[in-house]
Formats: C-alpha cells, structure tokens, sequence
C-alpha cells in the first residue's frame, strides 16, 4: 500500500482480537489500520471456514461465464453479474445502473407541438447491459490490440478469477480528497480496493488430457496451478549499519546509534521488473511510495501537474525518477521504464522528464495518471538503458544482486536471499528509527536479521468455467444456500406427553423426536429447581 504511513503492525500469528484504546495517548495511524486490519482478517476467515475455497450464494451467484464470438476473429466472455466469494474475499459483478438525468429543455415548435415528437425522432435511452463482457471489465484494462490480451485461439482452456486488494489515494480518485480543507492541506486517509480480474489460462499450463476432463479433475489441477502462482519466490532481510558519514553529520541520537537518518521513515523495497535475479530489478522509498502528483496534462515529455507538494522533501527535483501510473497500469501489475525529471518549472507546475511515457500510460485523463516518485539514486545520476552494466540502473531501476548486503540510504541495507524469483509488486517494509538508531526487523536470539517473504501482494484465484469448444462452457463455481430456516411453532416442537415445554423434535411432524443434548450446567440448574423451587 503506498500510503503516508508509520508501519504495519498486524501480525496474525500474535492473534490479537481487538485495538484497546487509552484515555490520554498519542493515537497513530498503525492503531486505527490494525484495528481495520484484525476485524477484516476475522470476517474474511470466518467466509472462508464457512464456504470453502471459493464460491456463490444460491440464486445470487456471480461470474457466470459465456463465449461469445466478435468480430475480426476476436472472441468474448460475457460475465454474469451477482457475487461471489475467494478465500473469504468478496468479489460483486454487478453492473451499476447508470443514473437518469434531467432532460434537456427544448423549445417546442408553433402549435405547442415538441419538434422531436413532431418528426417521430424523440431521443431513446440506450440499451445497458446488465453483465460485464472480458473487454469492459471495470479492473481488467485488456486491450485488443495487444496479441497477449486477447482470449486464446485453441481450445480447450480454463477461465478463473484472480482476486487481490489495492490502495486508491486522492491522486487517483479526486473525490477522496475533501475540497472544504483547502488545496493547501494533504488528503485524508486512503482506500483498500477489491481487484477481480476475468482471465484465460490454456489448458497446457494445467497438464490436463482430453477437450474435457472431469470438473473434479480440473479443479485440482487448478488448485495446483493456483498455489504455485500464490506462492512468494524470494526472500529479504534488512539492517542498519553506522555508515561512514556518521561523524561528519551530528544529530541528537547517540553516537554509536547505526541508522543516522534525519527523521522517522517508512522504506518500502518494492520489486520493479520480475524474473530471476539476472534480469530482476527493484525500486525504493523512503516514504514507502507515497508522494504522488497528479497529472492534468502530457505533451510530449513535459507533464502538467496539478500540484508541487509545499514541503521540499516531499517535492520533485532534478535526478528525482518517477514512475509514470494510472489506473490501467496499476490494475495490469505492469513494469514500464522509469523516468528521470530533467527540469522543474515550479511557477508553472511543469515538469520536463528524460522520456516520455511508455505507450497506452498516463495519455486517458479518465484513468487519472499521476507520477509516484522513488528515492534510490545511481553515482553521477546517469542511467543505463540498454544493457547490464554492473553497479548501474537497468531502466531507472536498481539491479538485484543477491547473497549481499546493498546499501540503500543513511547506513539502511537490504538482502536479497540467493536463488530467488521475483514479481512485479513484491514489497517489503522497513520502519526506521531515530529513537533507537536503527530499523524493526524481526532477527533471531544472536540478533541476526531473518529472511522474510514479500509482505505482497497477496493474490487469490478461483476457476470459473472451461472453454472447450463454441458454446461449451462447463461451469467450474461453487453455490452454497442460507444457512437459516424457520422457526417451528411452540406447539408442534413440544413432544407428545410432556407436561411442560420439551426440546425441539428433529423427526416427522407429530413425532417424538430425539432430545438435544443438553450440558451438564443445564441439567444441575434444572434438578436443583426441582428439589428447592429456587434457582441460585
């Protein structure tokens, strides 16, 4: 999440069940998202225990999938609205309804007669389709032209749903921001999305045999697929160490303190372009990504900002790289080349980058693009962008080397474990410290840092249907029904003989059904009412 934040303190294993607040405290960030944190991590174990894997409320079961032929030998997948639940997370295909506005006045002819209704062209409302078609997902950004967007060309292949949770700030949603606080205070807090996606996976990648398989068959082999494209592939660890600079840079903190860095910061190592670790690269920030300005205009390699933060540490200046995003290029999991800014017209809010963007980013105001901007920087501030030269940037983005420690700023280091595999969007967080002259990092009784998985992005998947011919889509969801019924009459639930009111019958209406069970508290409560007429 690259929000404006202290740290992350969830820790699941800690099974923690509430925040307790106390009178007179500080009240920080970490509390109040913890708190969100714990009740959501219940809810969500709670569906999962209750319905499984995956699956969809009887009569309301969303992601019903359809193939549907178009044009220029471009197929379709039409998506059945409703809901439907992955891992506990609740993902809805309902197709909002678009509002009606006011209808514009027109003049109405001589006679009193409307001129449209006069020549039988009164306007219509067009048609709206209740479904998602795979084109128009709202998160799934697929464009034709792309070879590797479009659904595949062979049969037999599986449809599934991939599922994961994103941030949305102001720089994305203008409507978070409050107006009535003024352009010169920050936004307030941000927003946690659901992410679905509708994607094809060829039926190679499952190792199934034959055009269609039995369903129980698909799903394990899907199940397989899912937890081996689930499962984290790299390792980290993180340290501080008294940089060499100490001595010639003073401040408050204790000499033999190792983080010398002026001020409280979250770092967030975040994973630029995946693969191994020959062509892998990282981003960082000291602000775990959060300074972000958004976008009015592009020409060319000049960008139009709506703002230039107020506060020259949170600013952009000459040699800063940033990162070009909107909402298409967020929701894909893309790595585009990052960007150096090359000259800054504070009067005008301008920036001037090396290049411009990458194609199809940050050119559709709809999707609001903004710039985020990264602190780690290169010697000289030149970047390589062709080729491996050792010690450079490889597109604006730092090289993984692994089995050693790499300095990032102010004595703060990372480790990359040996014989990794990397995503794009894997993150780890690092809180520094000035109180304590160093940074949290789990480490173990010799006070060694430990290795860590990516802290995300945590992605579910689900399978959908299998696509084996024209109009042969066999449904892979699961349905489950209330779990409520109704209550029995008092007299129909007393059994027959009993002088008093009796346990529930569980057999045919007018039997004598077997008694509940009932504890042992409950039997001493009742035969001590028996013997004394007094309940203690």
């Amino acid at each position: 999440m690259h929000a404006d934040l202290s740290r992350i303190t969830h820790r699941p294993e800690r099974h923690y069940s509430a925040v307790v607040a106390q009178q007179g405290r500080v009240q920080l960030d970490a509390d109040a998202n913890e708190q969100t944190a714990i009740q959501l991590f219940q809810a969500r174990t709670l569906a999962a225990d209750l319905i499984g894997a995956h699956g969809g409320p009887h009569g309301a079961t969303g992601f019903k999938i359809d193939l549907r032929g178009g044009p220029h030998e471009l197929d379709d997948l039409v998506i059945g609205g409703g809901r439907y639940y992955v891992d506990g997370i609740l993902c809805d295909a309902t197709r909002p309804r678009p509002g009606t506005p006011v209808p514009t006045a027109t003049a109405p002819k001589e006679g009193g007669e409307d001129e449209d209704e006069a020549d039988g062209d009164a306007p219509t409302t067009p048609a709206v389709s209740d479904t998602w078609t795979y084109w128009d997902q709202p998160d799934g950004h697929r464009d034709p032209e792309r070879p590797g967007d479009r659904l595949p060309s062979h049969f037999p292949y599986l449809v599934y749903l991939k599922v994961w949770e994103r941030l949305v700030t102001a720089a994305e949603d203008p409507a978070l921001r409050e107006v009535a606080l003024g352009a010169a205070l920050p936004d307030t807090a941000a927003r946690a999305k659901v992410v679905w996606q509708v994607l094809p996976l060829p039926a190679s990648e499952l190792g199934l045999d034959g055009d269609n398989p039995p369903a129980d068959d698909i799903r394990t082999a899907f199940d397989r697929w899912a937890r081996q494209a689930a499962a984290p592939g790299c390792r980290l660890a993180a340290r501080s160490e008294r940089p060499d600079h100490a001595d010639d840079d003073p401040c408050l903190v204790a000499p033999e303190a190792r983080y010398r860095g002026p001020e409280n910061q979250l770092y967030r190592v975040e994973v630029h372009e995946g693969g191994t670790a020959k062509d892998a690269t990282f981003k960082w920030s000291r602000e775990n990504g959060s300074p972000t300005f958004p976008v009015d205009e592009l020409d060319g390699t000049w960008v139009q900002l709506a703002f230039l933060a107020n506060d020259d540490k949170l600013s952009l200046h000459v040699g800063d790289w940033v990162e070009f995003v909107d909402t298409g290029y967020a929701s894909r999991g893309e790595a585009a080349p990052l960007l150096r800014v090359a000259e800054v017209d504070l009067p005008g809010r301008r920036v001037r980058l090396s290049d411009e963007p990458a194609p199809g980013v940050g050119r559709r105001p709809e999707l609001h693009p903004f710039l985020r901007r990264w602190d780690h920087q290169e010697a000289g501030r030149k970047t390589v962008r062709r080729g491996d030269r050792p010690g450079r940037l490889r597109h604006g983005a730092v090289p993984v080397e692994e089995g050693g420690w790499l300095p990032l700023e102010d004595g703060v280091e990372v480790y990359f474990e040996a014989g990794g595999s990397y995503r794009t969007g894997d993150f780890w967080l690092i809180p520094a410290r000035t109180a304590t002259g160093g940074v949290e990092w789990p480490t173990d009784r010799a006070r060694r840092p430990l290795l860590q998985h990516p802290s995300g992005i945590v992605v579910h998947h689900a399978p959908l249907a299998w696509v084996h011919g024209e109009q042969a889509v066999p449904d892979l969801r699961f349905a489950f029904r209330p779990l409520a019924t109704g209550i029995q009459a008092a007299d129909a639930a007393q059994p027959q003989g009993s002088g008093g009111v009796g346990t529930l019958s569980t057999g045919a209406a007018g039997g004598a059904g077997p008694k509940q069970p009932r504890s042992q508290t409950t039997a001493e409560a009742e035969a001590q009412v028996d013997e004394t007429g007094v309940a203690d």
